[in-house]
């Protein structure tokens, strides 16, 4: 994805993780785990190697551009937008809140270090328009990472690019 003609109204949001939220719902698990409860019907429990991360939109009129995505070492990340907007009882996750595409960035074991990410494009793009689009609507949009096959958070950095 080229940038060399970008226009000057670029807006570049970077995905920020909402710890709090994270930690709220590796609690939910850690409850029903502790009191032998079973999770509600549809409801997706957090895992270990998962966590919330956030878009806040300063301005509601956004058309995807591109996808900035840093990854050191190798692994796999996927991210998952979420319909829910939370509210201050922070509802639980159910399963139909998620929505499709996903985004999958990773490097194989194999690869050199210094190898591109690779990515399906038209995932990437179908899902970069759908966020624009929801931002239409929104101020803030919630996202699920699963870091897997040695991605870690700290190893990975995610931002996306948007005009006006």
């Amino acid at each position: 994805m080229d940038n060399t003609d970008a226009p000057s109204n670029t807006m570049v949001l970077k995905f920020k993780e909402d710890a709090a939220l994270t930690e709220m719902m590796h609690l939910r698990v850690s409850s029903l785990q502790r009191s032998g409860q079973k999770r509600q019907d549809g409801e997706r429990l957090l895992l270990p190697n998962e966590a919330i991360y956030r878009l806040d939109f300063p301005t509601q009129e956004l058309q995807f551009s591109r996808w900035y995505f840093s990854l050191k070492a190798y692994g796999r990340t996927t991210i998952t937008g979420i319909s829910q907007h939370w509210t201050p009882d922070l509802t639980n996750l159910m399963t139909r809140q998620l929505l499709e595409p996903i985004g999958t960035f990773w490097r194989n074991a194999g690869d050199p270090e210094d190898s591109p990410l690779k990515w399906l494009e038209a995932d990437m793009q179908e899902f970069g328009e759908r966020i624009a689009e929801l931002a239409k609507v929104r101020k803030v949009m919630y996202f699920l990472f699963a870091y897997k096959d040695g991605a870690e958070a700290a190893n990975a950095s995610c931002s996306v690019e948007f005009t006006q």
